[in-house]
């Protein structure tokens, strides 16, 4: 069957699928979620990924053009900004780098699919007195960065997929350890349930499957 429709999934590291070494794979791994979202959505829709390591949303917002809009997709997935945070980034400031993309998808008849940054844990912080004062900021600018991703597209009238609250622990707001080994990136499991989360909230009713 040929493809009618086609899917970028578009961002860093979480879009690649990175996946830190364990013992099991000290290689370590990637497994990005678009190749789960295509088996969920079937041959009729064509899903590319585009997540490069370590990416800034600047970085990302230059890539854009070439990488998205020129292959004319029908959606496109963003997940950035979590390289960003790491590097002290002001929530506004990385906003300003997704809009671009966002209404740069807009205007090309592209429908952006907006994703929030989900949590970190304290295992990125390390030991040390500082490491809780150093969690709680960063979880404070990322809820900040989604609030403004959720904004945008209540006002915009998008679908917008929370990983962030997929992924938390309700009672610390840091991501669960069934979905991280190394405290930042996915494990499987997470990148299984955001393919899961887009394909049930966005692209069921977009592409529905011809049952066989």
């Amino acid at each position: 069957m040929i493809a009618s429709h086609h899917i970028v999934c578009f961002g860093d590291s979480l879009t690649a699928g990175f996946q830190s070494p364990t013992a099991d794979t000290p290689q370590g791994a990637e497994t990005p979620y678009g190749q789960f979202l295509q088996d969920l959505t079937g041959p009729s829709v064509r899903v590319s990924v585009s997540g490069i390591c370590g990416e800034l949303t600047g970085e990302m917002a230059m890539r854009f053009r070439r990488d998205v809009l020129q292959q004319q997709p029908s959606h496109v997935v963003l997940l950035g900004g979590t390289n960003d945070l790491g590097w002290n980034a002001q929530p506004a400031e990385i906003m300003r780098n997704l809009v671009k993309m966002y209404e740069s998808a807009r205007a090309t008849q592209v429908v952006p699919i907006p994703v929030t940054v989900p949590s970190i844990r304290a295992d990125v912080a390390g030991g040390g007195p500082d490491a809780e004062a150093w969690i709680g900021q960063h979880l404070s600018r990322r809820v900040r960065l989604n609030g403004l991703i959720q904004e945008y597209v209540l006002a915009k009238g998008l679908s917008c997929v929370d990983l962030f609250a997929a992924t938390v622990e309700s009672t610390t707001g840091q991501l669960a350890a069934q979905y991280s080994n190394d405290g930042l990136h996915l494990t499987t499991g997470g990148y299984r349930l955001l393919a899961q989360l887009l394909y049930d909230q966005v692209f069921a009713k977009a592409f529905p499957r011809v049952q066989e």
